[in-house]
């Protein structure tokens, strides 16, 4: 059996979450985002792809 290879995505906050309601204050803390133009690289899990769905409108993605 070949192991599927899991993909990695780059997550970058380009907008502030100032006046986001509390829980998309606290996704972008769980994804490991520290500040405006910070980036955090994660696999590409439901868990972690349903949390970037969560913030889109703060967040650009990208394949790594």
């Amino acid at each position: 059996m070949a192991k599927e290879k899991i993909k990695e995505i780059k997550i970058t906050q380009f907008k502030s979450a100032i006046g986001s309601p509390i829980g998309q204050k606290l996704t972008i803390k769980a994804l490991g985002i520290k500040k405006l133009n910070h980036s955090a690289v994660h696999k590409a899990t439901p868990q972690i792809l349903g949390m970037v769905n969560k913030v889109r409108h703060l967040v650009v993605v990208e394949d790594v």
